[in-house]
């Protein structure tokens, strides 16, 4: 064990302190995780150079992993109890039911369609950057990645829509709370309802012992809201490791190597943003007032590129912070994380499927096989909770049905950690999207600020 890399340890651990400092004395998460951002980004860059003078790395990453990782588990830990309670909360406190299928219609229909809108934006910028397969070369990471495509394809490629929407129903409920199933997320919200309903029925039969069942729902909500506010209060460390592993493991030399396609990425990934500002502009709300409110959110999202760990803290700030119903903020955030992501499922297959199909002579712009490609990727998109595994199954699902080879998402290895961060905070950002505009159109959205 280097002493180097003792003191590199004992360094960042130190950074922590003014870190603490900082966000105590400030009432908001907002400038604490923005400074836990920059931190990471700065330590990271310093290890880079510390790796030219010996200093053993993986160690030093492996201390600080344990607080960027520790602190993911920690909020995977509070989905399941969260969507449940949640959800089972907002059921039991509506006076008609038919109010929760509004609210599902509405949101369901604002992340399908804002990912029809992503496909096609994929589209039209991997044709702009001129983007192919051809000249790829195939490594090592990349063979070995195409060995595993080639073994799991067999288990996406043949799945049927019923067959996706039936592994939504949950068959044992313990099983599904402890996260054992890619659906699980989506399975938890349909028991909640299903449980919610009946005390909702329990009410109407007998008023004293629906009474109770709602004292006992609205217990377990605020103990499992104090929970969840306890845990967040540690998210700018855990945002600060994060980035500070992610920027110490970037390859450059790959990232140049593959610019064209990372910068494509990033270009649909912003037009998304700018397709999510829109939709908000024309409902009355100030895109502006909403990203100041939602991006710590979409700061947490893109460090821990994951979508469900960010449920607790995408629907805290929906509530607290967007004015959002409890039942509309979960039911989007829930539904967001599995269903409709604009860059997993959207945006990334699409991209592939250009770069492959113009070397073997299709007109991606053909009208007929340009709308075959959007209603694969938005039918899929209810897969992709289904198969797991995020983008690269998306492109799994896509790929083969529009009968394309899959072995273009082995080839971009080298950058999907990158681009998989903007990624996932357009997926969040598109579930937030879909829970401000649905409680526009349905609820009271007077205190979401105006245009």
């Amino acid at each position: 064990m280097q002493l180097s890399a003792l003191l590199l340890l004992a360094f960042y651990f130190f950074l922590m302190w003014p870190l603490a400092r900082w966000h105590r004395s400030r009432h908001s998460l907002a400038p604490a995780v923005f400074a836990g951002l920059l931190l990471g980004v700065l330590f990271g860059g310093f290890m880079h150079l510390a790796e030219g003078w010996g200093v053993n790395l993986p160690f030093v990453l492996d201390w600080i992993s344990l607080v960027g990782e520790g602190y993911v588990n920690l909020l995977h830990l509070l989905v399941m109890p969260l969507v449940l309670v949640c959800i089972l909360s907002a059921v039991v406190r509506v006076s008609h039911t038919s109010d929760l299928g509004k609210i599902s219609a509405s949101v369901l229909a604002v992340l399908l369609g804002t990912t029809a809108v992503a496909a096609l934006v994929g589209v039209v910028i991997a044709h702009l950057f001129g983007l192919s397969a051809e000249g790829l070369v195939e490594g090592a990471r990349e063979a070995a990645r195409v060995e595993v495509l080639n073994e799991r394809i067999g288990r996406v490629s043949d799945l049927s829509l019923p067959q996706i929407l039936t592994s939504f129903i949950p068959r044992n409920i313990f099983a599904d709370l402890a996260g054992q199933r890619d659906t699980s997320v989506i399975a938890v919200v349909i028991f909640a309802v299903l449980l919610g309903l009946a005390a909702l029925a329990v009410r109407r039969e007998n008023p004293e012992q629906g009474a109770a069942i709602e004292q006992f729902v609205t217990i377990a909500q605020v103990w499992v809201m104090k929970l969840v506010r306890l845990i967040m209060a540690f998210t700018p460390y855990g945002v600060m490791a994060l980035v500070t592993a992610l920027v110490a493991k970037s390859s450059w030399a790959d990232i140049f190597n593959l610019f064209s396609f990372v910068a494509a990425s990033f270009v649909a990934i912003a037009l998304m943003f700018v397709v999510h500002a829109l939709l908000l502009l024309v409902n009355g709300i100030s895109p502006l007032h909403y990203f100041a409110k939602v991006w710590p959110v979409l700061v947490f999202a893109f460090s821990s590129r994951s979508s469900a760990a960010t449920i607790p803290l995408n629907v805290e700030t929906q509530i607290d912070e967007l004015k959002n119903s409890p039942a509309i903020a979960n039911f989007s955030a829930s539904f967001g994380a599995t269903i409709g992501q604009n860059g997993c499922a959207g945006i990334y297959p699409a991209m592939l499927a250009v770069m492959v199909a113009v070397p073997m002579g299709i007109n991606v712009f053909d009208p007929m096989w340009l709308a075959s490609l959007v209603a694969v990727i938005v039918i899929s998109s209810f897969g992709i909770a289904g198969v797991g595994g995020g983008a690269t199954f998306a492109a799994l699902v896509v790929l083969p049905t529009m009968g394309l080879p899959v072995q273009i998402a082995a080839l971009l290895i080298s950058v999907e950690p990158l681009i998989d961060m903007a990624r996932t905070a357009l997926n969040v950002n598109g579930a937030m999207t879909a829970g401000t505009l649905t409680q526009r159109w349905l609820g009271n959205g007077a205190e979401v600020a105006p245009a």
